[in-house]
């Protein structure tokens, strides 16, 4: 299976238009979860953009699971983009749900000369409980989903390794649903 981060850009109105298709949408997710298909799912507290991270057999499995969700049916999904990792650190363990968008955490992202290296920081923020998952996409990009709410915190900790290329690491909260 070849994990990928799915950037989803919503339509306006998000947070209001999104009420009615809300239960359908978290069952939809859940049964995504359930068969072991998404790894984890949010908003942005400002319901711009949402983030999906989901395992597929090919790139034709993300779009009908994409354009499947109730989100995207509904039209509040309006556009995305699927990127596939090639190094993918999955979580020790699957958080439980949150379907009150409560908790509050950060996506962290930007570019790195020495992946590997890098990698080793990003399992040792997990194995201290700070990071939920990330990984890298070719090139050197990475993506990683971080506990604190705080953007500041989440950025600081990565820029601390000296590991990822100075300036490029760009932060953003999401209501780390499921």
């Amino acid at each position: 299976m070849i994990v990928y981060h799915v950037a989803i850009e919503t339509a306006g109105g998000y947070l209001t238009r999104c009420a009615s298709a809300r239960q359908a949408s978290l069952e939809y997710l859940m049964g995504l979860r359930g068969r072991g298909v998404l790894i984890a799912a949010g908003p942005a507290p400002d319901g711009a953009r949402c983030d999906l991270f989901c395992r597929a057999q090919q790139p034709e499995d993300v779009v009908e699971l994409v354009e499947s969700s109730p989100c995207f049916v509904h039209g509040l999904w309006i556009r995305y983009t699927p990127r596939s990792f090639a190094q993918f650190l999955e979580p020790w363990k699957m958080s439980p749900p949150v379907p009150d968008e409560s908790r509050i955490a950060t996506i962290v992202e930007g570019a790195t000369p020495d992946v590997e290296m890098a990698s080793f920081a990003l399992i040792e923020a997990r194995g201290a409980g700070r990071l939920a998952l990330g990984g890298f996409f070719a090139g050197g990009n990475s993506i990683a989903l971080m506990g604190t709410g705080d953007p500041a915190d989440a950025m600081a900790e990565l820029e601390a390794t000296g590991l990822w290329t100075a300036g490029s690491l760009r932060a953003r909260p999401i209501a780390y649903v499921i």
